[in-house]
């Protein structure tokens, strides 16, 4: 099976680790995967600021680099969600608007190949134990888009509860809003500000040594949180989790 990784911009550009840990789990289950250097940003921050048309081309790129794919595997529900909820929205309106069917062609050769990891994990490859080897307490934050989006559910519990060496400790308020809501922290500050306070405060009180999520952006909006009240909890994307091993350990606080 061959699978291209979908890196996204914020860990292209922050968290290159992340990207690594995917392709290092993939071909631990005997998954091969291609790196299409054409790919760019799908389009979010763009569509989420009411910039539709000046996503229009971002949708196209992303159709062109994964043509030969038959999977497409994002390490970010949020931008799994983009592509999977929006790119049809996206696609219908310039049809709507008399600009063709082009979008809408592109779109739905997109959506059906675009999965978040964990899914395909679970729903593709149907694992749940992956041979990860985590010997820290952990808690996990559904984020928004993963949650509400793509439905996720369970899938990524299921699959740290089968790590080995991992204690996992229920999040109060799991279903709440980190704050971070991409352009939404930028706009409203104040409310993104408390919102991750109240998300940090929850987190702490679990014991936990590290809060994982399936979305960099949002974990970097809970660890800066994290990071300025002094605490001693560590951020972790899934990934990086599930990729770990009792030969090749993750570095806690290597972020």
């Amino acid at each position: 099976m061959r699978v291209a990784l979908f890196v996204t911009c914020v860990n292209d550009t922050l968290y290159p680790g992340t990207g690594r840990a995917v392709v290092t789990l993939l071909e631990r289950l005997g998954v091969q995967v291609d790196f299409p250097a054409a790919q760019t940003c799908c389009g979010q921050p763009q569509f989420n600021t009411g910039y539709r048309h000046e996503t229009e081309p971002l949708v196209r790129r992303y159709a062109a680099a994964f043509e030969k794919h038959d999977y497409v595997i994002t390490p970010s529900g949020s931008c799994a969600a983009m592509v999977r909820d929006n790119y049809p929205r996206i696609g219908a309106k310039a049809r709507a608007e008399g600009r063709g069917a082009e979008l809408a062609a592109a779109a739905a050769s997109a959506v059906p190949k675009t999965y978040e990891l964990t899914e395909f994990l679970v729903d593709v490859l149907g694992v749940t134990d992956v041979g990860a080897y985590f010997p820290h307490t952990v808690t996990y934050h559904p984020t928004c888009h993963g949650l509400r989006m793509l439905g996720l559910g369970r899938r990524p519990l299921a699959l740290l509860s089968q790590v080995t060496g991992l204690e996992l400790r229920e999040l109060t308020g799991a279903e709440e809003c980190c704050g971070f809501g991409g352009t939404f922290a930028v706009k409203n500050a104040a409310v993104s500000a408390a919102m991750g306070a109240d998300k940090a405060g929850h987190i702490e009180e679990t014991g936990a040594s590290a809060v994982c999520t399936v979305d960099n952006s949002c974990l970097l909006h809970i660890g800066g949180t994290l990071a300025r009240r002094d605490s001693p909890v560590r951020p972790v994307h899934i990934a990086e989790i599930l990729a770990a091993t009792e030969d090749s350990p993750y570095r806690m606080g290597n972020r």
